[in-house]
């Protein structure tokens, strides 16, 4: 009969043989992509620790590529890029579906397995979607707002008109709104990539006179909340309702403050370390058929989408996710 010590010692052998096996499955050699555009924001930077956490985890290489602006051509272009260098796989966030999706089907003829993250090209041959189910985060917006304002008010939206993930979105806030005639949607802004223009549009829409009151603001994108808040900020009147999206500091700082009512959260940093963990697997274990539509299979290896989550962040919760923001920094 076995010792307890014995059976310490045979458990941290399996371990480090477990370890091993592991370490001797993959090599720095094997390279995967995350491209994506904006990658300078803080958005995309967590998403990008995720990627690459996963791949010191893996002890694989991880590259980042895309343009630090709104820039669907340019992301098309270093899509290409990755391809011609014949990686392990690419994770790609899709700008706009009408541009990318030639380039990820040719990824996927050339054998290369594309995994879609964030925002999705879904007529693509791309195997899978991991990211936000964003048409459920629009409505769970939209009840926001419907609570906020009573039912009745103006509301303003500030999106990217091409984005598949901001369209969905946007879709979601009309399915919340659909029911209660009260609730007008006054304008959709296309920011096109630059937040800039929603702080502008913002002061230009707080300074008519003899308009429509806007009640509330929504940014559908990460970036626009700040600039919204502090153009509100500037008349005084912090009356408006604002929605923002995601975690950045500054958003969380601004609920804290009491000038942004909530933002809708999403889980950039699980986005990019699953991601990268599931090309691995395709990467060792490719299908027959890299090229099948899995979607219409029953007893397809992959599922069609991986939700990695959403929650709604206000005063009430603000200093929790404020707490695992630091803690991730350190």
């Amino acid at each position: 009969m076995k010792t307890n010590k014995q059976i310490a010692v045979a458990l941290a052998a399996l371990a480090l043989l477990s370890m091993a096996g592991c370490r001797a499955r993959h090599s720095p050699k094997e390279v995967y992509y995350l491209v994506a555009t904006n990658v300078s924001l803080p958005y995309w930077q967590t998403a990008i620790a995720g990627f690459k956490a996963a791949a010191a985890q893996y002890d694989v290489t991880a590259v980042v590529a895309g343009p630090d602006a709104y820039d669907p051509q340019g992301e098309l272009a270093e899509f290409q890029k990755a391809v011609a260098a014949k990686p392990a796989g690419i994770l790609v966030s899709v700008s706009d579906a009408v541009v990318m999706q030639p380039g990820i089907d040719a990824a996927i003829s050339a054998g290369i397995p594309v995994i879609t993250m964030d925002s999705d090209a879904a007529n693509s041959h791309r195997l899978y979607f991991i990211g936000t189910n964003n048409l459920e985060a629009g409505r769970l917006g939209g009840r926001r707002i419907i609570e906020k304002l009573g039912g009745k008010g103006n509301v303003v939206f500030f999106t990217l008109a091409s984005q598949p993930n901001t369209e969905e979105r946007l879709k979601g806030f009309k399915d919340a709104f659909a029911t209660l005639p009260g609730i007008s949607i006054i304008e959709v802004i296309d920011i096109k990539g630059n937040a800039s223009v929603a702080f502008d549009r913002t002061q230009g829409l707080l300074a008519q006179t003899g308009a429509k009151k806007i009640d509330a603001f929504v940014c559908l994108d990460s970036a626009s909340g700040k600039l919204v808040a502090d153009a509100i900020k500037r008349t005084g009147d912090t009356s408006r309702e604002l929605l923002a999206w995601d975690v950045n500091p500054d958003t969380l700082q601004g609920i804290k403050d009491g000038v942004i009512d909530a933002t809708v959260v999403q889980k950039p940093y699980t986005m990019g370390f699953v991601g990268l963990k599931a090309l691995d697997e395709i990467f060792h274990n490719p299908p027959a058929q890299l090229s099948k539509d899995y979607r219409v299979d029953a007893f397809a290896p992959y599922p069609v989408f991986v939700d990695t989550g959403t929650s709604l962040v206000d005063k009430s919760n603000v200093d929790v996710y404020l707490t695992a923001a630091a803690a991730h920094a350190q």
